[in-house]
């Protein structure tokens, strides 16, 4: 995710732990799927019980009156026996839940928990099938789900939460499955998402389209878009095809995503192999405070510049190829992105001395509390998306500067290329670092990633960014 800081400013730190986390539910029940996944942030996303290995979501959606009808089948395998499993959802009504073709009981409870109850219960390491079918009016957010857009369209986006607004899904990073969408919508509409287009069909009033994530994808990845786009179709010089797509106020950024392939190249040069069989970008015209990285094919805000198009691409190896496995990781996410955007593409494309862009920034803030208050590593909750975009790429320079370039950039790129289509946390990612160089890093990451003050200036000026 890319914030748009016109609307995010650093005194927003002071949110800190305003959000409490609601306590996990504990059924007691052995046969019960647990209702939550245990992450520390948001303790009921995700679910147990079952691991899903597929999402098939079919869509039908009218513009005008923002109604939506869905089937969503799941393929999945049972990890315990399972009585009872919960899904996340929190969108349109429920008409049917059916388990491997049977009818079966189901109810919502909070914000997101659908209960399912099998006619027959399932057994561990056995594949089962649920289908639930839904409808009814969406409610446009500005950004945790439906967005509606000035042209009378809309789209999904949000981070952490948005799946759960247009499917039923286990809603965890830790549980990733390829995904296929097929979208009705009236002919005069396009439709774009994740993955590759591998149909489009208009019948009488009606555009089906179909699309298909063959790569494992979190739920916050996915998203439907529907608009009047227009198109810019590239292709890689290794044949990986682009599609990007322009809502009818977004054309001016047709000359930011006409680099695309150039931005491609250079990640790879960085982190290894582009993970995932297309790409492109989304451009909306709706006035987003946020851009982000949907896999393969990011969603970009009407502020999008060159500077974003890099972050968000970064994200395809940074988050969403390789994905966290707490909320409490994101540092591995949008540092990443942000020290990539903000330091290595001025640096390698504009020549840039980002050494003095550092010392610029350190001066800036080096006395003020509220830049350094905000722990890079377990942020807290509600403030996930905070230091990781402001501190997180000076950290990461000054690792950088640490371990010199070489060991450095071999290091991240084995790291990341290490986790392809997994998950990972900050622990792993020190313990990892530390095994690639000589230098006893346990100060420097305490310093940096743990503690809520400004580093000592051993930390905060290795090598050449000594004065």
């Amino acid at each position: 995710m890319r914030r748009d800081w016109r609307y995010m400013v650093v005194g927003a730190v002071l949110l800190a732990g305003a959000n409490a986390a609601p306590a996990q539910a504990d059924s007691g029940d052995p046969f019960a799927g647990a209702p939550g996944a245990g992450d520390p942030y948001y303790p009921l996303d995700g679910n147990g019980g079952y691991d899903v290995g597929h999402y098939d979501v079919t869509i039908s959606y009218d513009p005008p009156s923002h109604r939506m009808t869905g089937s969503t089948r799941i393929d999945a395998v049972a990890t315990q026996a399972l009585r009872t499993f919960d899904l996340d959802y929190s969108g349109p009504a429920l008409t049917t839940v059916t388990v491997d073709g049977l009818p079966a009981a189901f109810t919502r409870i909070g914000e997101h928990e659908l209960v399912v109850t099998p006619m027959i219960p399932l057994l561990p390491g056995l594949p089962f099938t649920v289908r639930a079918d839904y409808g009814g009016e969406v409610t446009g957010t500005d950004g945790e789900g439906w967005v509606f857009s000035p042209s009378g369209g809309a789209f999904v986006a949000g981070e952490p939460h948005s799946a759960s607004t247009w499917y039923p899904l286990n809603d965890t990073p830790l549980d990733k499955a390829t995904f296929t969408l097929h979208a009705t919508v009236p002919q005069e509409w396009e439709v774009m998402s994740n993955g590759d287009k591998v149909s489009d069909t208009v019948t009488g009033a009606d555009r089906t389209v179909s699309w298909e994530m063959r790569q494992p994808v979190i739920g916050y990845l996915t998203t439907i878009a529907i608009d009047k786009f227009e198109y810019l179709e590239q292709r890689r010089a290794n044949g990986t095809r682009l599609l990007s797509a322009f809502a009818p106020g977004a054309q001016k950024a047709r000359d930011v995503e006409s680099r695309l392939p150039e931005i491609l190249d250079f990640q790879e040069q960085l982190y290894g192999p582009y993970p995932f069989d297309a790409a492109g970008g989304i451009y909306v015209d709706t006035d987003l405070n946020f851009s982000l990285e949907t896999q393969s094919r990011p969603i970009y805000a009407p502020w999008t510049d060159l500077d974003t198009v890099v972050h968000e691409i970064t994200h395809q190896w940074w988050g969403d190829s390789m994905s966290v496995k707490q909320w409490s990781d994101v540092c591995l996410n949008e540092c990443f992105a942000s020290y990539t955007a903000d330091y290595l593409w001025p640096e390698r494309k504009d020549g840039k001395d980002v050494d003095a862009m550092y010392r610029d920034t350190v001066a800036k803030y080096h006395d003020d509390p509220k830049f350094w208050e905000i722990a890079l590593q377990n942020p807290g909750v509600g403030s996930e998306f905070t230091s990781v975009y402001y501190r997180g790429p000076l950290f990461l320079h000054a690792l950088r500067r640490t371990m010199g370039d070489d060991a450095y950039f071999r290091a991240v790129r084995d790291f990341v290329m290490g986790h392809k289509y997994g998950n990972a946390s900050m622990p792993e990612f020190r313990q990892f670092v530390q095994t690639r160089t000589a230098h006893d890093l346990s100060g420097f990451f305490t310093a940096w990633l743990d503690r809520t003050d400004r580093p000592a200036d051993e930390f905060l000026f290795p090598g050449s960014l000594r004065a």
